[in-house]
């Protein structure tokens, strides 16, 4: 069973992560800075990688900083991070994220699934946890898709941005 569950979490945080690389790939270049809401396309994307990254992680203690965290926990506290990033930055990090997943995934124990989150802000299990992370991340990755719907006429076939059902496509 426990493998089982591995592979559907795999499955599916791959099928997430996928459709958010294709909004960071089809998005035009005009509308990169362009605004959902308050933020801009690409701190959209930037915000739910982050998470995506963090949510990974052991623990808040065990989370590793990389180049584009350069101030750290503000990056994450402050409104708006400290520089902007490129589709070049964020399609690496999203290679990141995914392989993170891939190697968390495969780790993962009954006991480590039924621990607590590792978070004191998200109260419940591990496994909760990993499902919560990949509704944040589609929660995300639906709104940059609508963005990119409402922007540009290619975007209005439904299948611009595909559904993804399960795995990396």
């Amino acid at each position: 069973m426990l493998d089982h569950v591995r592979k559907i979490l795999t499955g599916q945080f791959e099928a997430a992560l996928c459709m958010l690389n294709e909004c960071i790939q089809k998005c035009p270049h005009d509308h990169w800075d362009g605004k959902i809401a308050r933020y801009a396309f690409w701190h959209i994307a930037y915000h739910t990688l982050c998470f995506v990254d963090l949510y990974l992680s052991p623990n808040e203690a065990s989370f590793e900083f990389r180049d584009v965290h350069p101030h750290g926990w503000s990056e994450f506290n402050d409104e708006f991070p400290s520089r902007r990033f490129d589709r070049r930055d964020l399609t690496a990090y999203l290679a990141i994220c995914r392989q993170k997943a891939i190697e968390t995934l495969a780790s993962e124990t009954r006991e480590s699934l039924e621990s607590a989150s590792g978070f004191p802000w998200l109260p419940f299990s591990r496994g909760e946890l990993h499902l919560y992370n990949i509704r944040h991340l589609q929660h995300h990755t639906g709104q940059l898709s609508a963005s990119l719907r409402r922007v540009d006429d290619a975007f209005q076939d439904p299948t611009a941005v595909r559904w993804i059902a399960t795995g990396w496509r």
